[in-house]
């Protein structure tokens, strides 16, 4: 269940603090609607790198398509793994 609080619950933060936990953000709302989530630092990290990995992927499928897409046995050869 989301742990949604008014953002006035702010002036006593310790409390609002918490209640934040790894995949259980907080969620403030100003005037009835969600306007802030707070997260632990750890998931904010998690999720800038899953942004920063799908940008990076979206990119190379993208060059796959202008370009073409390599073998997968072309791959094993330019790294030099011998199938079998």
């Amino acid at each position: 269940m989301p742990n949604i609080k008014p953002v006035s619950d702010l002036r006593n933060y310790n409390e609002v603090l918490r209640d934040i936990a790894v995949g259980d953000p907080v969620f403030l709302t100003k005037n009835g609607r969600g306007r802030y989530a707070i997260v632990d630092i750890d998931e904010y990290e998690k999720t800038k790198a899953i942004i920063k990995l799908m940008g990076e992927l979206s990119k190379g499928e993208q060059s796959g398509k202008e370009k073409g897409f390599t073998s997968f046995a072309a791959v094993e050869q330019l790294l030099g793994i011998q199938n079998g």
